[in-house]
């Protein structure tokens, strides 16, 4: 089962991807530089740890073919944006300086998630796009780890959803 969502999700990011380059939403005032690039075989790799309070933590990944992994170091200029986009998969976000603030596609009110330095986020892949943007005075700076089918485009372009007017 879980092999089927993670196609058809891989599906939802080629159909949005046909239809955002032509209606893409360019990046503006942001730039993603790569860190670290490396390609990686099929793994499936778990762990859990039971914490004190006798809680479960559980973590968990399962590829399928080669992938290759990105560290990436993201800026946004004070008014910067990524523009509307999506990924093949998940990435992790880690706010390094500064303050973004993350948009999402399907989100009828267009509610702003703020996050500053030493906070962290998943952005979702697939049929998941978003916006992140700086709206703040000063640069904001974040860290992406990113694992990907091998050869496949780590960011997708996507069309504005008109949600948001800003």
């Amino acid at each position: 089962m879980r092999f089927k969502m993670n196609r058809l999700a891989l599906l939802a990011a080629v159909i949005v991807a046909a239809a955002g380059n032509l209606l893409a939403t360019d990046p503006s005032g942001f730039t993603s530089t790569t860190v670290a690039k490396g390609q990686i075989g099929s793994f499936d790799a778990s762990s859990y740890l039971v914490k004190d309070n006798g809680k479960l933590w559980l973590s968990f990944e399962k590829t399928i073919g080669k992938s290759d992994g990105y560290v990436l170091s993201n800026v946004w200029q004070p008014g910067g944006s990524t523009g509307w986009h999506t990924h093949p998969s998940y990435t992790l976000v880690i706010v390094t300086a500064g303050t973004i603030t993350r948009y999402e596609a399907h989100d009828p009110s267009c509610t702003p998630r703020v996050y500053t330095a030493g906070m962290a986020f998943v952005e979702l892949g697939g049929a998941h796009v978003h916006i992140v943007r700086n709206e703040g005075n000063v640069e904001a700076d974040a860290i992406a780890v990113r694992l990907v089918p091998a050869g496949q485009p780590g960011r997708i372009d996507a069309p504005d959803p008109g949600n948001c007017h800003f």
